[in-house]
């Protein structure tokens, strides 16, 4: 899966978890501070990319991925 292909997928999982236009999801996008996510929120985001990428993402991972960006890049290193 190409880097274009995580991005596009993650960007569907946020925009319906956020209810975010697609097309506003950027890769400098931060959960915390442009989404307003709180812990709860990130937790769950975090259990949703685990499910769509099939990937397992520990607890000092997840306080790592802070942008779309870093998400993005998480799974593209791991698949």
């Amino acid at each position: 899966m190409t880097e274009e292909e995580i991005f596009a997928k993650i960007a569907k999982i946020i925009a319906e978890r956020f209810e975010l236009p697609e097309d506003k999801v950027t890769n400098d996008l931060n959960f915390q501070n442009d989404l307003n996510a709180d812990s709860i929120d990130i937790v769950e985001f975090v259990l949703e990319l685990e499910d769509a990428f099939g990937a397992e993402i520990s607890d000092e991972d997840a306080e790592q991925i802070a942008t779309v960006g870093d998400a993005v890049k998480f799974i593209a290193a791991r698949q």
